[in-house]
């Protein structure tokens, strides 16, 4: 009997060892979402932000699909961080989005806006292990893998005026410095709010330092503070530059945000018009996203237009806009538009922004 443990031990050990090994590379991604949005209102007056549809999918799922392909490794976790006031039903829809990535989802509240550190810190028990931390107001697009053998990567845009982001400076391909806003010129690096750490336990033991000695900046507890103080210790960040970077602040930007990516989609060949959307003396400008069960009806739609499912458009053109879902417009002519959800429009402004539930007749 013990001449047969014997000779398997070794065999038990090295499967559990590939175990332990499979457990502890599983990547987590954490998700602070729970500003108010207040630049998209009156859009995220009933909807959080990071919930609105672009192209057919919530900004916060499209943002954690992309992640995903960029770590090109298993996602073991997702943790959004979301405000107290959103509504009942986010939860699940976020553990929805992490289900649908083969996730665990993890939801929890941040009661009170103190700041980025503190955000990420109410998803500390997730905080373990290898993980990518990102704020949910920003989409990209990336062609770079991450380098497993550095501390961490802070993602970085390059833009023509450094002075109005955080940036970072380098040497020999290694950040240096962090630098909120520079008055004058060190970098045209811009941190875009996506961060990777080999070890989240670190970040967390940093972050806990900065609370409980009451470390802040303009009374918000800040993440650059806790990078900073890794920096400190010898931890090597580096950058990982992506290619495009889309903002979702305000309605104007939003806008914009979608018809890249519908402009994405359509280089990829991905067919974006539902089959059952009904045409009546109707035409498509691609690209455009047509949801289900949309009904044209003497209308032009596109190019750059997402139009969610259930909606109905007559005798009008649209072109450059967002429009959600359950959605009536009449004899209009928009461009550069967003409307949400359940709202009836017929008339002749050009450029709106209506919030969900209006009526404009």
């Amino acid at each position: 009997m013990c001449t047969a443990i014997n000779r398997f031990f070794p065999a038990i050990l090295c499967i559990f060892a590939r175990f332990l090994i499979l457990k502890i590379n599983n990547m987590k991604i954490i998700v602070p979402m729970a500003g108010i949005g207040s630049r998209l209102r009156p859009h995220t007056l009933t909807i959080p932000k990071p919930l609105t549809l672009i192209a057919g999918k919530p900004i916060v799922q499209r943002l954690v699909e992309d992640i995903v392909k960029v770590v090109d490794q298993k996602v073991e976790e997702i943790a959004f961080v979301i405000g107290p006031s959103f509504p009942k039903d986010t939860e699940e829809k976020l553990l929805a989005i992490a289900k649908s990535l083969g996730a665990k989802g993890i939801v929890t509240v941040q009661e009170e806006a103190l700041g980025t550190a503190h955000a990420i810190q109410c998803a500390k028990e997730s905080l373990d292990g290898p993980c990518v931390v990102a704020f949910a107001d920003t989409l990209f697009r990336a062609n770079f893998h991450l380098d497993k053998n550095s501390d961490g990567s802070i993602w970085v845009k390059q833009v023509d005026n450094p002075g109005a982001y955080g940036v970072v400076k380098l040497k020999e391909g290694v950040i240096t410095d962090f630098v909120e806003k520079p008055k004058d010129f060190v970098s045209d690096l811009a941190i875009i709010g996506i961060y990777y750490f080999k070890e989240g336990s670190v970040l967390r033991k940093e972050i806990q330092y900065l609370l409980d000695n009451n470390i802040t900046e303009k009374g918000e507890f800040q993440l650059t503070n806790a990078l900073e103080n890794m920096k400190q210790k010898g931890m090597k960040f580096v950058p990982g530059e992506v290619s495009e970077w889309m903002d979702c602040g305000n309605k104007e930007i939003t806008v914009e945000t979608n018809g890249k990516i519908l402009q994405f989609a359509k280089a990829e060949g991905v067919n974006l018009v539902s089959p059952d959307v009904v045409f009546e003396n109707a035409t498509i400008i691609e690209p455009c996203y047509i949801g289900s069960r949309v009904v044209l009806q003497n209308t032009t739609i596109g190019p750059n237009v997402s139009l969610g499912d259930h909606c109905r458009v007559e005798n009008s053109v649209i072109k450059n806009s967002l429009i959600q879902t359950n959605t009536s417009i009449k004899n209009a002519n928009l461009d550069g538009a967003m409307i949400g959800n359940h709202v009836q429009f017929d008339g002749s402004f050009k450029s709106v922004s209506l919030g969900d539930y209006s009526m404009l007749n």
